[in-house]
């Protein structure tokens, strides 16, 4: 029995560093006295996506319609968000974790292989329904880490605060990252108190404290759309997709 209980206690030790290793040189470094935590990630792994992680809203979202049918894993270590015809309409998806992990600060990174067909878009962001008018951006950020509705070179990445009417604000960065549209990639964003920092496989693209750095917990959204800003869907071949391999979250803590 002991022994039984010291292999287990090796592979799980061995599963945990293998997390970090994997993303160890996408991580910015920590400054002195301080080292990076895992505090929250999903692998995707198996065939059902984990509820007790992520909520999956239903309902008309810009062009098309966001469904459950659009969300599935694949049993490969991957989350699928497809982009489907049914009864005349457009089916694409949406997985949030409103209600089950909301935070402020830290480093977020989702290693992703982004869509193929034109007329749709996919992202990476955060929120919460504190983007509200008359809020500055303290109290309230839509954080787009990653937007993507060009099938070229072309990322997008935003920060949206004051709601979305007339005192709503916005600025953002359009970065080239050539060979973008193949394989796997990993967008990022160190979110620290006083400003944001974002990546792209490891690389940084934009540094900004626009609107002011929001100061209230936030949670994690992956979705797609469908509209104009992505192209023509009557153009694309479908079904489509863009796949997720992980979404980890880490913090800054004293190093022991």
């Amino acid at each position: 029995m002991k022994a039984l209980h010291m292999t287990v206690l090796l592979v799980a030790f061995f599963a945990t560093t293998a997390i970090v290793q994997d993303v160890r040189d996408d991580l910015p470094p920590a400054p002195q006295g301080k080292t990076w935590k895992l505090v929250w990630h999903d692998e995707f792994e198996g065939t059902t996506l984990d509820a007790s992680k992520w909520d999956i809203p239903e309902y008309k979202r810009q062009g098309g319609y966001w469904s459950r049918k659009a969300i599935s894993l694949d049993g490969k270590g991957h989350l699928v968000m497809s982009v489907l015809k049914e009864d005349g309409k457009i089916l694409d998806g949406c997985v949030r974790t409103k209600g089950k992990f909301e935070h402020a600060f830290g480093y977020y990174a989702a290693r992703i292989q982004l869509q193929k067909q034109p007329g749709h878009w996919t992202a990476f962001w955060l929120f919460n329904t504190c983007v509200k008018p008359g809020n500055d951006g303290r109290k309230g950020t839509e954080i787009d880490i990653y937007e993507k509705p060009w099938l070229d070179d072309r990322v997008q990445q935003t920060l949206h605060w004051g709601g979305y009417g007339k005192g709503h604000k916005s600025e953002g960065k359009v970065v080239k990252v050539p060979g973008v549209m193949e394989g796997w990639h990993t967008f990022s964003l160190l979110w620290l108190p006083d400003e944001y920092v974002f990546y792209v496989d490891g690389k940084e693209t934009w540094r900004t404290k626009a609107g002011g750095v929001c100061q209230v917990p936030l949670y994690i959204k992956l979705s797609d759309e469908v509209g104009n800003w992505g192209g023509n869907i009557a153009k694309a071949k479908l079904p489509d997709a863009f796949l997720i391999d992980y979404v980890r979250v880490y913090d800054l803590v004293e190093k022991k």
